[in-house]
């Protein structure tokens, strides 16, 4: 069967950070340890390679995650980087689409005063090409 890549773009525009080490950024409100669920739609229930890239400012620790409808990624999913930074994390084996609306959440590990920022997240998948 021939296969089409898919993705979906979510822009989340917001800092993970503790309370008393806030970034000074006047686009990226922040919310704190974790990020709301960001919504998006799969078209198929017939997904497969399935990855995530994230556009990130200033990530200072390991440890932080990305949920996909609740569970996470495998690795590291946002590495330590100065400035901007683009990287790429595949879902690993507990994480997977389904068919319709699915859901996306950053964590940022609470046992770091790491503070940082996250831009725009793309979902990308492989789907039947029918």
């Amino acid at each position: 069967m021939p296969l089409r890549a898919n993705y979906a773009t979510i822009y989340v525009g917001v800092q993970l950070a503790p309370e008393t080490r806030e970034l000074a950024l006047d686009w990226a409100d922040n919310v704190g340890d974790e990020t709301d669920a960001y919504e998006f739609e799969v078209p198929t229930e017939e997904t497969t390679d399935g990855y995530v890239g994230i556009q990130a400012f200033d990530v200072g620790e390991y440890g932080h995650e990305i949920l996909v409808n609740g569970d996470p990624m495998s690795g590291f999913d946002i590495p330590p980087n100065d400035g901007w930074q683009y990287w790429v994390d595949t879902f690993g084996e507990a994480v997977s689409l389904t068919g319709g609306t699915n859901r996306l959440r950053i964590v940022r590990d609470d046992d770091t005063t790491d503070a940082f920022a996250v831009g725009t997240v793309t979902v990308h998948w492989k789907e039947p090409d029918d």
